[in-house]
Formats: C-alpha cells, sequence, structure tokens
C-alpha cells in the first residue's frame, strides 16, 4: 500500500473514531440530564410528562400502544429507590464518560486505555441488562460501545505511533 493510501486510511479511521466520539459526548450529555431530571424534578411532574409524550401520535396508531404501555410502565417506575438508583446511575455513567471524551478529544494518551476499561465494564453491565430485560436499545449501546472500543485501540495504537516518531 503506498504511502498516500495509508495515510488516508489512517485520516478515515481518525475522523470515524472522533465522530464515534463526539456522539458518545452526546449521549454523555443526555445521560446526565436525564441522571439529574430523575434526582431534582419532582415524580408526579416526570410521570406526566412520559405520559404526555406517551399520547402524542402514538395513540393514533393504536389503542394498545406497545411504546404508550413501555412508557406508562417506566413512568409507574419513576419512584423509590428506583427512581434514585437510575439518577446515581446516568449521573455517574455520563459524567465518567463525558471526562473521558473530553480528554480523548484533547488527545491525553492516558484517557484511551481508561475508555477501554470503563467501556468494556459498561458492555459488561448492559448484557447483564439485557439477559433480565431483552431490550433492544442495551444491543443497540452495546454494539455502539464495542465499535467504541476498537475505534479507540486502532486511534491509540496510531497516537503512541506518532509519539515514538517523534
Amino acid at each position: 500500500m503506498s504511502e498516500i493510501e495509508e495515510k488516508k486510511k489512517r485520516d478515515v479511521l481518525r475522523d470515524t473514531f472522533r465522530c464515534g466520539i463526539v456522539l458518545k459526548g452526546l449521549h454523555s450529555v443526555i445521560e446526565c440530564a436525564t441522571g439529574a431530571a430523575l434526582l431534582f424534578v419532582p415524580g408526579r411532574m416526570l410521570n406526566r410528562f412520559v405520559l404526555f409524550v406517551g399520547r402524542l401520535d402514538l395513540s393514533r396508531i393504536s389503542s394498545h400502544d406497545v411504546i404508550e404501555e413501555h412508557l406508562r410502565h417506566w413512568a409507574a417506575g419513576l419512584v423509590g429507590t428506583g427512581r434514585h438508583f437510575a439518577a446515581a446511575y446516568l449521573l455517574s455513567h455520563g459524567l465518567v464518560k463525558l471526562v473521558l471524551v473530553i480528554e480523548l478529544l484533547r488527545n491525553r494518551l492516558w484517557a484511551y486505555p481508561l475508555m477501554i476499561a470503563m467501556l468494556s465494564v459498561f458492555i459488561v453491565y448492559q448484557s447483564y441488562r439485557f439477559v433480565l430485560t431483552h431490550s433492544v436499545a442495551m444491543v443497540v449501546l452495546t454494539v455502539f460501545d464495542a465499535a467504541v472500543i476498537v475505534l479507540t485501540w486502532l486511534e491509540y495504537r496510531e497516537q503512541r505511533r506518532l509519539r515514538r516518531e517523534r
């Protein structure tokens, strides 16, 4: 492979890595916002909001809409210790990933293996949750995390190579 082709391949991998990391960062912000809402917004208000969203266009599809039923079930679980656990999980998960995303975008070498380790732990937990819930969202999130791990590993190797050359 020529040097130009090799450089193009590295550039595509780097751009794909950055795109994946930015998406992880956006997901982290959403997790933090959701965790904060669970922590600080009164339960009745959250229930009303979730039920309102469930009634938007979903009620036109079917009177026994599966999505609306899931939203109702989820809204009912927004009380007690389940709510506090979800808030703590989303905030901690989101904040850890957000810090790592920022440090990866700043090209901190130590953040690469830490991101790989953290996402690996999250994948194990998400797999466990999938076994309990059979949630398609868990599968999608796990596949995305696995792809980000691969991209992070490739970018980490490239960054180490570049630093050795300097």
